[in-house]
């Protein structure tokens, strides 16, 4: 708290220095150069007096009303019919089932879609338009699995059938 008052001290010296010169040079408004001295002196001391309570009394980070008032950050969340197409992808190359009962109907609808898109259909011109790998997994008289557990479609297979439908 001593520089507060240091400080102040200083500036009152300097107004009562200006104030002294000022009743010199102006002898007839003293009560204006008397006003103007104490409203400097008084709002530097105010000045003063409130740096020295911010110092003993320091700011808060933020309010509570500030923090009450804040949002939560929104979590970045990925869609979640791409995450459901990323498990039917996975599942498909587990099990022969998972592909025909998960993965085939979804392979069917982006294929019948891409086609009609074309003014094509999927029954009718889906084995020459597609090609004989992925009309394979797609045509509408592909017989279930008769061993459920059995080795779903490779990778590699499976990414050539996608970028097959991605070509359309």
């Amino acid at each position: 708290m001593i520089p507060f008052v240091a400080g102040w001290a200083v500036f009152a010296v300097f107004a009562t220095a200006a104030l002294l010169l000022a009743r010199f040079v102006a002898p007839g408004r003293f009560e204006l150069e008397l006003d103007i001295y104490i409203l400097a002196v008084g709002g530097l001391a105010l000045v003063e007096v409130v740096l020295a309570t911010r110092s003993i009394y320091p700011l808060e980070g933020r309010s509570a009303l500030a923090e009450a008032l804040e949002r939560e950050p929104v979590e970045e969340r990925r869609p979640p019919e791409l995450e459901r197409l990323e498990r039917e992808l996975t599942l498909a190359t587990a099990t022969a089932f998972d592909l025909h009962a998960r993965l085939r109907p979804t392979l069917r609808e982006i294929a019948g879609m891409r086609l009609a898109a074309r003014g094509q259909r999927l029954d009718r011109d889906g084995e020459e338009v597609l090609g004989e790998e992925l009309w394979e997994l797609v045509r509408p008289d592909r017989r279930p699995p008769t061993d459920r557990h059995a080795a779903g479609l490779p990778p590699a297979e499976l990414r050539r059938a996608v970028e097959r439908l991605e070509a359309l």
